[in-house]
Parts: C-alpha cells; structure tokens; sequence
C-alpha cells in the first residue's frame, strides 16, 4: 500500500529485534529491512559487495550487519564495507508509524529506472 512518497511493506514486529525481512522490488531486487537491538531500521539492497550474499541471512550487531558468506561487516546506515574490506550496497530510506514499516516511494523508483 502507498501512502504519498512511502510504501508500507508490513508489521514492524514482523522484523525481529537484530534480524532482517526481505521484500522484492518491481524490479526483481531484493531488500532487506534490518531492525537493531535499539529498534532502529535500516534497508539495504539484498546482496554483499563482496559475492552478492544475502545480507538478511547474516548477524546484525550494532549497526552493522555481518555477510553470511565471508564475515564482511556492513554499515547498515552507509551500506559501505567497514575495516579493511572495500565495497559498498545501495540504501533505502525506511521508517516506521504506527507499528507499520515504510520504504521510500521515490528511491523504489530509482531503483526501477535504474535497472
């Protein structure tokens, strides 16, 4: 459902404390919508920068989301590769109201003109 420039993508506490949902844009892309211990909310495209792992299938800890491939960690606000590793995955606006969890219209949009 959309409600002017953000898409509802479902329940907050559908998103565990430190783990992850995914959802397909129109585009075939995957996001997933990490939600940390804090309650905070971050989305990020699906895949590592690293070999394209599903970011959603690693550890949240912090800010920052470990790759279940090869230990890379993710920013989950910047989507750069942190320490040593170099890379970087697309981010999604994303919050919540009203126990509802919304993704940025305009930024679904570039997604789709840039595919």
């Amino acid at each position: 459902m959309m409600t002017g420039d953000w898409i509802d993508v479902g329940a907050l506490v559908e998103i565990p404390l430190r783990g992850a949902r995914t959802i397909k844009a129109a585009n075939g892309e995957e996001i997933a919508i990490f939600r940390t211990a804090g309650n905070r909310l971050y989305a990020l495209v699906n895949r590592c920068p690293h070999k394209q792992g599903h970011l959603s299938q690693g550890i949240v800890h912090g800010e920052a989301v470990t790759c279940p491939l090869h230990n890379w960690r993710i920013s989950l606000s910047t989507g750069e590769a942190l320490g040593e590793d170099e890379g970087c995955v697309p981010t999604i606006p994303v919050r919540a109201d009203a126990g509802r969890v919304l993704v940025s219209r305009v930024a679904m949009l570039a997604m789709l003109a840039a595919a």
